[in-house]
């Protein structure tokens, strides 16, 4: 909790909270109401903002967790960090948290596009809280991986695009067009573990409504192996 607090405060204490949320505010706005097609498809419901999610935070993620470990290293603090009296494990797990925590943070503030939808029509509201958790969900998966990578370096520009990378791997590993390419020369169950391991296709699980268990441990299990990596990259680069 030491470091939770340490570390959502610090966000507000810079200029990136505030570009972060006002940038995924006006982007949620314009793949509800523009990009998501809203008033063509004459239907209440929010499924074009969370179609774009994943890429929301394929652009917006990797700037948010760049700078977990990264800028620690970078200026030094990181040895203040390990003198207090908590292990490496709940040092990661209460950056994460505070990231995570500031994440939702964002989504709750898109709130007012969900009430705007019952007012213009009926909804189906099952699906799209299922779809919030979802998103929240992928958006730790997304954070957890950014912190791992950014423990691997101190400049946050190669945190940056280290994170980007990986990220768009997850997300494309369930696209249509790359199973399709893989399906061509590659076995049944190849691709099917290939699909598994995307993002995209266990968002898109749960923003049908249909909150499966085996789609919530994915993204745990992602969440937990890399901050497990995290812990371990943070122990190994002590010295450096």
């Amino acid at each position: 909790m030491t470091v939770f607090r340490r570390e959502l405060a610090g966000y507000f204490g810079t200029p990136v909270a505030y570009v972060f949320l006002v940038i995924f505010l006006i982007l949620a706005g314009v793949f509800t109401w523009q990009l998501g097609g809203y008033y063509e498809l004459e239907q209440a419901d929010l499924r074009g903002f969370f179609t774009f999610h994943p890429w929301l935070y394929l652009a917006l993620i990797p700037a948010l967790s760049m700078r977990l470990w990264a800028e620690e290293r970078r200026s030094g603090t990181i040895e203040f960090l390990m003198t207090l009296p908590i292990s490496t494990g709940g040092a990661v797990l209460g950056k994460f948290l505070a990231a995570w925590a500031f994440t939702g943070l964002g989504l709750v503030l898109t709130v007012t596009n969900w009430m705007t939808v019952n007012y213009l029509g009926e909804p189906d509201n099952g699906v799209i809280l299922a779809s919030y958790l979802g998103s929240f969900l992928m958006a730790g998966g997304f954070l957890a991986v950014g912190s791992a990578l950014s423990a691997l370096t101190k400049n946050q520009v190669s945190a940056f695009v280290l994170t980007f990378t990986a990220s768009l791997l997850f997300v494309l590993a369930g696209f249509p067009a790359v199973t399709d390419a893989i399906s061509g020369w590659a076995p049944e169950w190849f691709v099917a573990s290939i699909r598994n391991l995307s993002f995209l296709d266990h968002f898109d699980a749960i923003t049908r409504g249909v909150v499966d268990a085996r789609d919530v441990l994915y993204f745990l299990s992602v969440i937990a192996l890399f901050l497990f990596g995290s812990a371990v990259i943070v122990d190994l680069k002590k010295a450096d």
